[in-house]
């Protein structure tokens, strides 16, 4: 464990260390207040959440005071961190010698992992520029007007519960495990581990097709094809099934059609993770222009 504190140390992993204890900060106050506010709701005082309540302060001079002083506390903050702690420069980059781990930054980590389990073209292209229309699209998907000015879960369980696991299990998590878990060669090293520069793992990744015994590239091209046909056809078969639920009708079918799609693309990362996990699968479905 000596050489993970040692990295937990490092300068330019303190801002992660701290930003993963605001986020369990911050989780605990949202659903200390939302348990408050869902108590209120159960109990039939709903009128009570829209109320002028203790909590709510006029704009000024009151609440641009507090922002000032907290903008002051931050400075200060930043100050002496920049004194107390050196900033992690290294030497000056050198063409003919490449760094060991070579890692992005750790804002960017979470992309170098998922290049693990994917191609650049989807780990670099495609998965950003679904996240970026999907958190644009999230307006106008979602028609529920409760939880508007409050905290509250008994009313937003499917919305949260699904942004809590695309931003924390699938982003948070992956950058974590990029900064602290991923050494020399981006090898998997645990908590306990040594980070050998000179550590060989075997690579025994196979593709899905051959590991049914599927040996031609045609097979292998309409069988890949089948399956990922099939698993987006998941989301057009809820919605026949489940068509005539209030959630349904009040979503309708195009708001449904995006929301399915953003939802199985999303999916598909931690299913793909666990494939390459468990069955060391490296594509599912392989053709003669692209893989996935």
């Amino acid at each position: 464990m000596e050489n993970f504190m040692l990295i937990l140390g490092k300068a330019d992993n303190i801002p992660i260390i701290m930003m993963l204890f605001l986020f369990g900060f911050f989780i605990w106050l949202w659903w200390r207040e939302a348990q408050k506010n869902d108590a209120l709701i159960s109990a039939g005082r709903y009128g009570e959440l829209q109320a002028e309540g203790k909590d709510r302060i006029f704009t000024w001079p009151y609440l641009a005071r507090n922002e000032f002083l907290a903008a002051i506390l931050i400075m200060v903050i930043l100050t002496v961190w920049s004194v107390v702690l050196d900033a992690p420069l290294e030497q000056p980059a050198n063409p003919t010698k490449t760094p060991n781990p070579s890692k992005a930054p750790w804002y960017f980590l979470g992309l170098q992992e998922m290049l693990v389990y994917f191609d650049p073209w989807i780990a670099g292209v495609i998965y950003p520029t679904i996240i970026i229309v999907g958190l644009m699209a999230i307006p106008y998907i979602d028609k529920n007007p409760k939880g508007n000015g409050y905290y509250t879960w008994q009313e937003r369980k499917f919305a949260i519960s699904i942004f809590m696991f695309g931003f924390f299990a699938l982003w948070i998590a992956m950058i974590f495990v990029g900064t602290f878990l991923r050494g020399p060669g981006w090898n998997f090293f645990a908590p306990w581990e040594l980070w050998d520069p000179h550590k060989v793992v075997a690579m025994t990744n196979v593709d899905l097709h051959q590991l049914l015994g599927i040996r031609s590239s045609i097979g292998a091209f309409f069988f890949g094809g089948f399956l990922l046909t099939a698993y987006f056809s998941l989301g057009v078969l809820y919605y026949y099934l489940k068509k005539e639920t209030e959630f349904i009708k009040k979503l309708g079918a195009a708001r449904y059609g995006l929301l399915a799609f953003l939802f199985l693309c999303m999916m598909g990362l931690p299913i793909k993770m666990m494939l390459r996990w468990t069955l060391n699968i490296k594509y599912i479905w392989v053709t003669p222009w692209f893989n996935i």
